[in-house]
Protein backbone atom coordinates (compact mmCIF):
# COMPACT_ATOMS: atom_id res chain seq x y z
CA UNK A 1 0.00 0.00 0.00
CA UNK A 2 3.07 2.35 0.58
CA UNK A 3 5.32 1.01 -1.66
CA UNK A 4 5.48 4.28 -3.67
CA UNK A 5 6.63 6.04 -0.65
CA UNK A 6 9.99 4.80 -1.36
CA UNK A 7 10.09 6.30 -4.55
CA UNK A 8 12.69 8.66 -5.39
CA UNK A 9 10.81 11.74 -5.50
CA UNK A 10 9.41 10.81 -2.41
CA UNK A 11 12.46 10.00 -0.91
CA UNK A 12 13.43 13.83 -1.79
CA UNK A 13 10.18 14.57 0.06
CA UNK A 14 10.74 12.92 3.10
CA UNK A 15 14.34 14.45 4.21
CA UNK A 16 12.75 17.82 2.73
CA UNK A 17 10.22 17.33 5.69
CA UNK A 18 11.83 15.89 8.42
CA UNK A 19 14.69 18.72 7.14
CA UNK A 20 11.74 21.12 7.34
CA UNK A 21 10.81 20.11 11.25
CA UNK A 22 14.32 20.07 12.42
CA UNK A 23 14.73 23.79 11.57
CA UNK A 24 11.07 24.90 13.17
CA UNK A 25 12.30 22.75 16.32
CA UNK A 26 15.75 24.82 16.17
CA UNK A 27 13.68 27.81 15.44
CA UNK A 28 11.11 27.76 18.76
CA UNK A 29 13.97 26.73 21.06
CA UNK A 30 16.13 29.79 19.87
CA UNK A 31 12.87 31.96 20.44
CA UNK A 32 12.94 30.83 23.88
CA UNK A 33 16.44 31.47 24.43
CA UNK A 34 15.77 34.84 22.95
CA UNK A 35 12.81 35.08 25.85
CA UNK A 36 15.22 34.17 28.73
CA UNK A 37 17.68 36.69 27.29
CA UNK A 38 15.04 39.15 27.12
CA UNK A 39 14.10 38.31 30.94
CA UNK A 40 17.65 38.34 32.37
CA UNK A 41 18.22 41.96 30.60
CA UNK A 42 14.85 43.20 32.35
CA UNK A 43 15.97 42.16 35.70
CA UNK A 44 19.12 43.67 34.88
CA UNK A 45 17.49 47.32 34.31
CA UNK A 46 15.28 47.18 37.51
CA UNK A 47 18.57 46.48 39.44
CA UNK A 48 21.07 48.49 38.17
CA UNK A 49 18.63 51.45 37.40
CA UNK A 50 17.54 51.64 41.17
CA UNK A 51 21.45 51.68 42.46
CA UNK A 52 22.56 55.19 43.67
CA UNK A 53 22.93 58.10 40.71
CA UNK A 54 26.95 58.21 40.47
CA UNK A 55 29.29 60.24 38.98
CA UNK A 56 30.30 58.60 35.52
CA UNK A 57 33.97 59.30 36.42
CA UNK A 58 33.73 57.70 39.85
CA UNK A 59 32.43 54.56 38.05
CA UNK A 60 34.62 53.92 35.58
CA UNK A 61 38.15 55.47 34.21
CA UNK A 62 39.79 55.60 30.69
CA UNK A 63 41.78 52.50 31.96
CA UNK A 64 39.10 50.18 32.03
CA UNK A 65 38.98 49.09 28.93
CA UNK A 66 35.90 48.94 26.63
CA UNK A 67 34.58 45.93 27.50
CA UNK A 68 34.01 47.09 31.13
CA UNK A 69 30.55 48.78 29.40
CA UNK A 70 29.01 45.42 29.18
CA UNK A 71 28.84 44.59 33.26
CA UNK A 72 27.84 48.25 33.87
CA UNK A 73 24.67 49.12 31.23
CA UNK A 74 21.60 50.73 33.05
CA UNK A 75 23.31 51.84 35.51
CA UNK A 76 21.91 55.85 36.01
CA UNK A 77 25.21 58.08 35.75
CA UNK A 78 25.79 61.96 35.92
CA UNK A 79 28.59 64.05 34.61
CA UNK A 80 29.10 67.81 34.24
CA UNK A 81 31.57 69.69 31.90
CA UNK A 82 31.60 71.14 28.24
CA UNK A 83 29.95 69.49 24.56
CA UNK A 84 32.97 69.32 22.60
CA UNK A 85 30.72 69.85 19.32
CA UNK A 86 33.78 70.04 16.88
CA UNK A 87 33.90 66.02 17.42
CA UNK A 88 30.15 64.90 16.99
CA UNK A 89 28.88 62.13 15.46
CA UNK A 90 26.21 60.83 13.59
CA UNK A 91 24.87 57.11 13.96
CA UNK A 92 23.06 55.97 11.40
CA UNK A 93 20.00 53.97 10.29
CA UNK A 94 18.10 54.58 13.27
CA UNK A 95 14.69 55.16 14.05
CA UNK A 96 12.19 56.35 16.27
CA UNK A 97 8.89 56.01 16.32
CA UNK A 98 8.90 54.48 12.80
CA UNK A 99 10.55 56.74 10.90
CA UNK A 100 14.08 56.73 9.97
CA UNK A 101 16.84 59.08 11.65
CA UNK A 102 20.31 59.52 13.26
CA UNK A 103 21.53 59.42 16.78
CA UNK A 104 23.96 62.23 17.78
CA UNK A 105 26.78 61.26 19.96
CA UNK A 106 28.59 64.47 21.24
CA UNK A 107 31.20 64.31 23.39
CA UNK A 108 31.35 66.14 27.04
CA UNK A 109 34.58 67.13 27.93
CA UNK A 110 35.19 66.76 32.23
CA UNK A 111 36.93 68.93 34.42
CA UNK A 112 39.57 66.16 34.78
CA UNK A 113 40.18 66.58 31.38
CA UNK A 114 38.73 63.39 30.23
CA UNK A 115 35.43 62.65 27.99
CA UNK A 116 32.75 60.50 27.97
CA UNK A 117 30.53 60.53 24.36
CA UNK A 118 26.79 61.68 25.12
CA UNK A 119 24.07 60.42 23.02
CA UNK A 120 21.69 62.86 23.03
CA UNK A 121 19.11 61.58 21.52
CA UNK A 122 17.85 61.12 17.78
CA UNK A 123 17.14 63.32 14.79
CA UNK A 124 15.14 62.62 11.53
CA UNK A 125 16.69 62.14 8.53
CA UNK A 126 15.20 64.96 6.82
CA UNK A 127 16.80 67.66 8.91
CA UNK A 128 19.46 69.71 7.37
CA UNK A 129 22.00 70.23 10.61
CA UNK A 130 22.28 68.49 13.82
CA UNK A 131 20.76 71.10 16.84
CA UNK A 132 23.86 72.69 18.46
CA UNK A 133 24.38 71.33 22.53
CA UNK A 134 24.21 73.49 24.80
CA UNK A 135 27.82 76.48 25.13
CA UNK A 136 29.20 76.68 28.91
CA UNK A 137 29.24 73.81 31.32
CA UNK A 138 25.99 71.36 31.61
CA UNK A 139 25.21 69.00 33.74
CA UNK A 140 23.72 65.62 32.06
CA UNK A 141 22.34 62.64 33.77
CA UNK A 142 21.45 59.33 32.12
CA UNK A 143 21.92 55.58 31.40
CA UNK A 144 25.29 53.83 30.78
CA UNK A 145 25.55 52.06 27.36
CA UNK A 146 28.63 49.83 26.24
CA UNK A 147 30.76 50.21 23.08
CA UNK A 148 29.04 48.53 19.94
CA UNK A 149 31.36 46.89 17.81
CA UNK A 150 30.51 45.25 14.42
CA UNK A 151 29.53 41.27 15.04
CA UNK A 152 28.87 38.56 12.69
CA UNK A 153 28.14 39.80 8.67
CA UNK A 154 28.26 43.29 9.94
CA UNK A 155 30.08 45.54 8.02
CA UNK A 156 32.71 47.79 10.18
CA UNK A 157 32.99 50.95 9.82
CA UNK A 158 36.69 52.54 8.07
CA UNK A 159 39.73 52.30 10.10
CA UNK A 160 41.20 55.77 8.89
CA UNK A 161 40.42 59.05 8.24
CA UNK A 162 37.65 61.63 10.58
CA UNK A 163 34.40 59.80 10.20
CA UNK A 164 31.20 62.16 10.69
CA UNK A 165 29.17 59.48 10.50
CA UNK A 166 29.44 55.82 11.89
CA UNK A 167 27.09 52.92 11.53
CA UNK A 168 27.42 51.87 15.84
CA UNK A 169 28.57 53.73 18.94
CA UNK A 170 32.18 51.99 18.75
CA UNK A 171 34.11 54.51 21.21
CA UNK A 172 37.43 52.60 20.24
CA UNK A 173 37.03 53.85 16.90
CA UNK A 174 36.08 56.77 17.57
CA UNK A 175 38.35 57.48 20.62
CA UNK A 176 41.01 57.76 17.66
CA UNK A 177 39.94 60.70 16.29
CA UNK A 178 39.48 62.88 19.43
CA UNK A 179 42.32 64.42 20.81
CA UNK A 180 41.63 64.03 24.36
CA UNK A 181 40.66 60.50 26.33
CA UNK A 182 37.40 58.99 26.32
CA UNK A 183 35.80 57.25 29.12
CA UNK A 184 34.99 53.61 28.10
CA UNK A 185 31.13 53.88 28.07
CA UNK A 186 28.32 55.79 26.60
CA UNK A 187 25.73 57.92 28.49
CA UNK A 188 22.20 57.95 26.89
CA UNK A 189 21.09 61.01 27.57
CA UNK A 190 17.99 61.61 29.92
CA UNK A 191 18.05 64.57 31.47
CA UNK A 192 19.99 67.84 30.98
CA UNK A 193 20.57 71.43 32.76
CA UNK A 194 20.65 73.50 30.69
CA UNK A 195 16.99 71.97 29.73
CA UNK A 196 17.12 70.17 26.49
CA UNK A 197 15.17 71.52 23.68
CA UNK A 198 12.85 69.33 21.41
CA UNK A 199 15.57 68.25 19.81
CA UNK A 200 17.37 65.70 18.75
CA UNK A 201 14.76 63.70 20.85
CA UNK A 202 15.73 61.47 23.81
CA UNK A 203 15.87 57.87 23.78
CA UNK A 204 12.96 56.05 26.14
CA UNK A 205 14.42 53.53 28.42
CA UNK A 206 14.18 49.91 27.07
CA UNK A 207 10.34 48.36 27.37
CA UNK A 208 10.38 46.00 30.37
CA UNK A 209 8.31 43.28 28.68
CA UNK A 210 8.76 39.66 27.06
CA UNK A 211 8.55 41.62 23.31
CA UNK A 212 7.07 38.61 20.68
CA UNK A 213 9.56 35.51 21.60
CA UNK A 214 6.95 33.67 23.36
CA UNK A 215 4.13 33.89 20.71
CA UNK A 216 6.86 33.33 17.88
CA UNK A 217 8.01 30.06 19.88
CA UNK A 218 4.37 28.94 20.20
CA UNK A 219 3.75 29.55 16.27
CA UNK A 220 6.87 27.76 15.43
CA UNK A 221 5.35 25.06 17.95
CA UNK A 222 2.17 24.85 16.32
CA UNK A 223 3.78 24.30 12.73
CA UNK A 224 5.57 21.78 13.52
CA UNK A 225 2.89 20.19 15.00
CA UNK A 226 0.83 20.41 11.70
CA UNK A 227 3.76 19.03 9.83
CA UNK A 228 4.19 15.97 11.92
CA UNK A 229 0.86 15.37 12.04
CA UNK A 230 0.05 16.12 8.38
CA UNK A 231 2.58 14.80 6.03
CA UNK A 232 1.39 11.16 7.45
CA UNK A 233 -2.40 12.07 6.50
CA UNK A 234 -0.60 13.02 3.45
CA UNK A 235 0.75 9.89 2.41
CA UNK A 236 -1.96 7.70 3.67
CA UNK A 237 -4.54 9.81 1.04
CA UNK A 238 -2.32 9.20 -1.28
CA UNK A 239 -1.68 5.23 -0.75
CA UNK A 240 -5.12 5.12 -0.79
CA UNK A 241 -5.47 6.77 -3.97
CA UNK A 242 -2.88 4.40 -5.49
CA UNK A 243 -5.02 1.59 -3.75
CA UNK A 244 -8.54 2.67 -5.40
CA UNK A 245 -6.15 2.89 -8.78
CA UNK A 246 -4.60 -0.37 -8.73
CA UNK A 247 -8.02 -1.70 -8.30
CA UNK A 248 -9.71 -0.16 -10.63
CA UNK A 249 -7.67 -1.91 -13.55
CA UNK A 250 -8.24 -4.88 -12.42
CA UNK A 251 -11.69 -4.13 -13.61
CA UNK A 252 -12.10 -5.51 -17.48
CA UNK A 253 -12.67 -2.37 -19.76
CA UNK A 254 -16.26 -3.38 -20.14
CA UNK A 255 -17.10 -3.45 -16.56
CA UNK A 256 -16.00 0.03 -15.89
Amino acid sequence: MYAFALRPRWIISHVLVVGLVVVMIILGFWQLQRLEDRRERNDAIVVRTAEPVVLVNDLVSVSDGFAVGEALQFRVVQATGVYEPDDEVLVRNRTFDGSPGYWVLTPLRLDDGDAVMVNRGWIPNDLETSPAPPSGEVRVQGLVEPTRTAEGLQRADPADGVLTEVSRPDLARLSQQIAYPLLPVLIQLEGQEPAIGDTPRILPRPELNDGPHLSYAVQWLIFTMIAVGGYPLVLRRVARGESGDRRQSDIPEIYR
